[in-house]
């Protein structure tokens, strides 16, 4: 894989495992509607909505962690070979 491919694809995977962190550190620091009530002046949010946002940030940082360690396993050492050969 080239370098910058691989690099493009590593920081996707990093960009989204950082803000599906972020997401739930979110949810979990701050009451159900918080949020929404600072950012966008929406107060009411159901607790379905907390708990299906919820899910899908954790979704989002399995998938990451997921394209994270493929990378690693499978073209970390290609891409790295490469650039110390030339």
């Amino acid at each position: 894989m080239k370098k910058e491919l691989y690099e493009m694809l590593m920081a996707s995977a990093q960009s989204d495992k950082s803000k599906a962190l972020l997401t739930l550190d979110l949810l979990s620091n701050h009451p159900v509607g918080s949020i929404a009530k600072a950012y966008s002046g929406i107060g009411d949010h159901s607790t379905t909505d907390f708990y299906n946002n919820a899910e899908e940030a954790l979704k989002t940082l399995v998938d990451a962690d997921d394209r994270i360690n493929t990378l690693t396993k499978y073209f970390d050492k290609t891409v790295h070979k490469k650039q110390i050969n030339g």
